[in-house]
């Protein structure tokens, strides 16, 4: 155990964020650089080392918590790297990106403020970072097969360093022109800066995998070739596709997919844009939609310069404590207010969008809404609650509905559906075709990075048993499995 009073004498401290004045102004990270290595050995302290440690099973990789933040509070940072990618190849990627499922299921969390595990995580592969720690891994020999990955988010790259790990040799597609996918173009700058990405591409590029850009399967390479060429393929396209909103108005320039808005807000920081053609300044701004891409968005138009940024949620406002039918360790619906939250905005819950009005040019100019409310179960709208709000620029962000199966990856590989429009699997991952195996949101339907990840390492493994008949990979989670909550 770690301190064994800590929890007792220690408050939860977190990491200090810049003021908004000043990180408005750029797309660096939010948080003061630096700022937790100071007071994170303490916090690691508080964890209890509790019997039944639940923050295991809140974390879907089943993170060794407890023994990394032991390491961590001695100051043994070289340990605490090693246990925390025992079970997580990416730990910069959820240490900034991940809600955090293991602080809810926290014992500690039952009476007083949870541990702060998200930052020790962050600290701990900061540090490994900088004191070279990570380093390339490659195989003692090679197996001979040969694996294609298709997609490069984090399920994806996952997959792909595991298995390269292995000894098979990996080549991962990617559509975009940047290795990625969400984590490159759909997450901002502000929340993680993209340097964190090419520096585990530079670490996977050393240990073997090759990447190949700007090329769609289905699309530039049909998935019969694919098929000939490789020993076994690993599908981890995403999900996706958009979900829209068919109302009145939709057509008016200045409506846009969350999706369509932000991955152009991020080209201008890759340097490939001088400026975004779809940019939020002087405007008014509607975010459709109360989740953490509506969040990114309205970071987004903060930085590009809006008028102002009102975000729109169809669902009550949560509270503040933890629901009766919520209970610990389950993961609680909670008001949250995030980073770009405190840039400023106004937000609004239990409305819906009626329709969109334009001007003469076909540009939007207002958004129409009205209050809504669940009775028996139903969504029904409050007769005499329409307004109307100023809306130049509006976002979607309202979730995804499945894999892209216009580019024909889906029709050409044969893949059955399951109920949900996600491309089934048995229990090792793999699909109706044999060697093709499926990963991340395009099996399991959109999904927290973390569930992405442990999907990449356990579809690993059972990529790896179908080619070599036995597997020693880690793989921590089945495709049923689902997040501890009710």
């Amino acid at each position: 155990m770690a301190d064994p009073k800590g929890f007792l004498t220690t408050g939860r401290e977190v990491a200090k964020t810049r003021p908004v004045g000043e990180r408005v102004k750029d797309w660096n990270e939010v948080y003061v650089p630096g700022s937790l290595l100071p007071i994170i050995s303490k916090q690691a302290g508080r964890c209890m080392d509790c019997g039944i440690p639940f923050c295991h099973n809140g974390c879907p990789l089943g993170n060794l918590i407890p023994e990394w933040n032991d390491y961590a509070y001695r100051e043994d940072w070289s340990a605490a790297s090693e246990r925390l990618h025992a079970t997580n190849n990416f730990p910069e990627f959820t240490g900034r990106l991940c809600p955090a499922p293991c602080e809810s299921a926290c014992v500690l969390g039952i009476n007083q403020p949870a541990v702060t595990i998200k930052n020790v995580e962050v600290s701990i592969i900061d540090k490994a970072w900088d004191s070279g720690d990570v380093t390339p891994q490659p195989p003692e020999r090679l197996s001979g097969k040969t694996v294609a990955v298709i997609g490069s988010g984090p399920a994806g790259l996952a997959a792909a360093q595991q298995l390269t790990r292995a000894g098979h040799t990996v080549v991962v597609y990617e559509r975009a022109d940047r290795i990625g996918g969400l984590l490159r173009y759909g997450i901002p700058e502000f929340k993680m800066e993209k340097s964190h990405i090419n520096r585990r591409i530079e670490q996977m590029r050393a240990e073997g995998t090759k990447f190949r850009t700007e090329i769609e399967i289905g699309r530039d390479i049909d998935a019969a070739k694919l098929r000939r060429r490789y020993d076994s393929i690993v599908i981890a396209a995403g999900a996706t596709v958009s979900r829209d909103l068919p109302v009145p108005g939709r057509e008016l320039n200045g409506v846009h997919f969350a999706m369509e808005y932000l991955p152009l807000a991020n080209k201008v920081q890759e340097g490939d844009l001088t400026v975004s053609p779809i940019t939020a300044e002087g405007k008014h701004v509607v975010v459709i939609g109360g989740g953490d891409t509506g969040a990114d968005c309205v970071g987004t138009a903060h930085r590009q310069g809006a008028a102002s940024v009102t975000q729109l949620e169809i669902m009550p406002q949560p509270g503040e404590d933890r629901n009766a039918n919520q209970p610990w360790p389950t993961f609680p619906m909670l008001y949250k207010v995030t980073s770009a939250h405190e840039e400023g905005g106004e937000r609004i819950y239990s409305v819906s969008t009626t329709h969109f009005e334009g001007d003469e040019d076909g540009n939007v100019q207002s958004l129409h809404l009205i209050e809504v409310e669940f009775k028996d179960g139903k969504l029904e709208q409050k007769a005499g609650t329409e307004r109307v709000i100023p809306a130049q620029l509006v976002t979607l962000a309202m979730g995804f509905t499945g894999t892209d199966q216009a580019n024909g990856l889906v029709q050409q590989f044969g893949l059955e559906l399951d109920e949900r429009g996600n491309i089934a699997r048995d229990e090792d991952y793999a699909t109706n075709v044999e060697g093709v195996h499926v990963a991340g949101d395009a099996g399991r339907g959109q999904s927290l990075i973390v569930w992405a990840i442990a999907e990449g390492r356990s579809a690993a493994r059972g990529v790896d048993r179908f080619l070599t008949g036995t597997s020693a990979l880690h793989a921590p989670i089945r495709p049923t499995d689902r997040s501890l909550m009710v």
